[in-house]
């Protein structure tokens, strides 16, 4: 019976989605605090949030993004994808070519019209696929839809041939490196390994000024939150209940007549779109992207912070996104030649000790004293 119990609140704490309201509440204060201490707050006070830091911080949340994305499909749907870094770089590369673009003639080799590579290459034209980027809306479009066309191809031909699994997730690793392997070639038109970079402004704003880079990092906070809210509105609704049933049971849930292969097609692919938004906020606020994004190693990463954070609970992929970055840059810079062992530290006491993740652990510290307090009414009731 406690057990249950125990279930039963945890289902409870879940449902009302209290992790998630922190979270935001915390991100809503992060956009107006750390604006104001870096902008307002002069340098000399201690309290001063550097333009280097409001970058890190933007990054590290363009990753909870793609983290997010992943426990979508992962935690809900129970595709464990091994290659959604590839999305995350196809959004980011869309990004980079239109921020390529806007820096026009301002290039090494001043040319108007082709980019730095391409002259050094002695391309004489602009390939087909880069026109359009000089146009933002155009930008924005393919960032969405560069990802979210891949996804579909790709999970419609997987999903209809009954791929799942090991198989799956195999499958969907080969995918990015398939893509690191293109796009590092110089005759793709995509910067070869070097990638691009160089980047000058965004929407005429410089990359180099304090506003812009406090702007991005708004806006990154922005897409986080309307990406989490998408997230559970799926997960809350009758698709996100069939695709819990998916993962459950996938048989007994064909059998009663739904349609499964749409419904995992469709989930993916919404995945995949807010993985590629992920990477174009991303590749803005780095300042460059290459080919090595797609390194299979990076999409691996996502599945670990999501396992940490706690899968199936969406807020958990953002929390553990964020604490293994931060704890990666620390130790990168507090102990540089143990850093690696470090992590791989805290990731192997994370799956001994916590096996449902930080915020899985703290949902069935809850559940209990909400057991508990139960306990004492439910004995008065039957007395």
């Amino acid at each position: 019976m406690t057990n249950t119990s125990n279930f039963a609140s945890r289902r409870s704490f879940i449902a009302s989605d209290t992790g998630g309201k922190i979270t935001i509440v915390f991100l809503l204060a992060l956009a107006i605090v750390v604006p104001f201490l870096n902008l307002v707050v002069p340098e000399s006070n201690p309290f001063h949030v550097s333009s280097f830091t409001v970058t890190q911080m933007g990054k590290y949340l363009s990753y909870a993004l793609v983290a997010l994305a992943v426990d979508l499909i992962w935690g809900y749907l129970g595709i464990l994808s091994l290659g959604h870094g590839a999305f995350f770089a196809l959004g980011g590369y869309a990004m980079g070519m239109y921020l390529t673009r806007e820096i026009g003639d301002r290039g090494v080799y001043g040319n108007p019209l082709l980019p730095d590579f391409m002259v050094s290459l002695n391309w004489q034209e602009l390939p087909w696929f880069w026109h359009g980027f000089d146009n933002f809306a155009f930008a924005a479009m393919m960032i969405m839809l560069v990802p979210g066309v891949l996804a579909f191809v790709f999970g419609y031909l997987a999903f209809r041939s009954r791929v799942s699994g090991v198989y799956l997730s195999i499958m969907t690793q080969a995918l990015t490196y398939a893509l690191m392997l293109a796009f590092s070639r110089n005759e793709m038109g995509f910067g070869g390994s070097s990638g691009l970079t160089g980047f000058k402004d965004v929407l005429g704003f410089s990359l180099e000024q304090d506003t812009t880079k406090v702007g991005l990092l708004v806006t990154t906070i922005a897409a986080l939150i309307i990406g989490y809210l998408i997230c559970r509105l799926v997960v809350a609704s009758r698709l996100g209940r069939v695709a819990m049933a998916i993962r459950d049971a996938e048989l007994r849930t064909r059998f009663t007549g739904y349609d499964v292969d749409s419904i995992k097609l469709w989930v993916f692919v919404l995945s995949a779109v807010l993985a590629g938004i992920a990477g174009a906020l991303y590749v803005t606020q780095a300042g460059s992207t290459s080919a090595a994004q797609f390194a299979p190693i990076n999409s691996i990463e996502i599945v670990v912070w999501v396992a940490l954070g706690g899968r199936a609970t969406l807020f958990g992929a953002i929390v553990g996104a964020l604490i293994i970055n931060y704890a990666k840059s620390w130790f990168t810079v507090e102990f540089p030649e143990v850093w690696l062992f470090a992590l791989g530290g805290i990731f192997v006491l994370a799956t001994m000790y916590l096996p449902k993740g930080v915020m899985g652990a703290l949902s069935e510290k809850w559940a209990k004293k909400s057991s508990q307090r139960d306990e004492p009414s439910t004995q008065e009731s039957h007395s």
